[in-house]
């Protein structure tokens, strides 16, 4: 697994600035990019700092999470041969933690073989107390972008085959990011702010999209918006009301019988892509619940979403 390299790569390794675009170092395999200078907007008197929480009992079996997220993180995955294609992944964890194993290593596992690099997001969450927080996860997905695509010359990436991928929570960031690309929600930092946020695709496993009452997954709801959100901020937080004919193309893929993320999310969303005339695959299948990913929860039904993606990326000329 990736994740024993990625140990390796940080402890003998410095972690990379994104300070100064021009002349950046090449990429190095489980490199840890650090995304701003200095502290994240609105986590500047934050008191807490990245935990990391292992879940496993099993010494050879890492489930790690990581919460209370005050420095998000990039963590690069970087083909042997890369082909162009970049993809930016945030893993789910219900705005209440970003899991480490599970929904990120296992993507550059699939991906890198294909030549496509792989950056995992460890983006702030909402539900911690930062001064800006219901913005703080898109805030971070917007900088993601900008910085792959401000270094994709020197990383050897197409600035025009950049994507993000996000499951569940993760969904919400992603389908956030793709939605509100061009949403101011920080003020500028530096020349990577001028580069373009918009992802060039998406692809979205059983994602958390809607914030209206009748469609919201209820925790992830909750840990966005509070207790008593507005139908104000329901709306402007509901992924599906914010599609245009600009919104990158998307592969969706969920199971009928997820009972914790209603499909309906995934519906809404490909039914708002298409109106708008954006290319959009969208995958339900018989059942596997939710949470199955890539990993040992993979069912009958489940286990072949990776190849009708591969399909996807193929006739959209990223990837062999």
């Amino acid at each position: 697994m990736k994740w024993q390299k990625i140990l390796t790569a940080g402890l003998l390794a410095a972690t990379l600035s994104v300070a100064g675009v021009a002349g950046a170092a090449p990429l190095q395999d489980g490199e840890s990019i650090q995304m701003w200078l200095g502290s994240a907007p609105g986590s500047e008197d934050v008191s807490f700092h990245n935990k990391i929480t292992e879940r496993s009992q099993d010494p050879a079996q890492h489930d790690r999470m990581m919460t209370d997220i005050d420095v998000p993180e990039l963590i690069a995955h970087v083909p042997a041969q890369p082909n162009g294609t970049a993809l930016i992944v945030g893993p789910g964890g219900g705005y209440a933690r970003v899991v480490m194993d599970k929904e990120s290593d296992e993507v550059a596992d699939w991906l890198n073989p294909q030549g496509v690099t792989v950056f995992i997001l460890r983006y702030r969450l909402p539900s911690n107390e930062h001064k800006n927080r219901l913005d703080v996860s898109l805030e971070d997905g917007q900088r993601a972008m900008r910085i792959v695509r401000a270094h994709a010359k020197d990383w050897n990436i197409d600035p025009e085959r950049i994507g993000i991928m996000g499951f569940s929570a993760g969904g919400h960031m992603a389908s956030s990011v793709c939605t509100n690309y061009d949403r101011k929600v920080y003020e500028p930092v530096d020349d990577i702010d001028q580069v373009s946020a918009r992802p060039n695709f998406s692809i979205l496993g059983y994602p958390v999209i809607s914030m209206l009452p009748q469609y919201a997954h209820t925790g992830t709801k909750k840990r966005l918006l509070g207790l008593n959100p507005s139908k104000t901020d329901e709306q402007k937080y509901s992924s599906e009301l914010h599609v245009t004919a600009q919104t990158p193309p998307a592969f969706i893929f969920c199971a009928a019988d997820d009972d914790v993320v209603p499909p309906i999310n995934s519906i809404r969303y490909f039914r708002a892509l298409r109106k708008q005339g954006v290319e959009a695959e969208l995958h339900i299948f018989r059942h596997g619940g939710h949470g199955f990913g890539l990993g040992h929860k993979l069912t009958s039904s489940t286990r072949d979403w990776t190849h009708d993606c591969e399909g996807w990326l193929r006739d959209l000329g990223l990837i062999q």
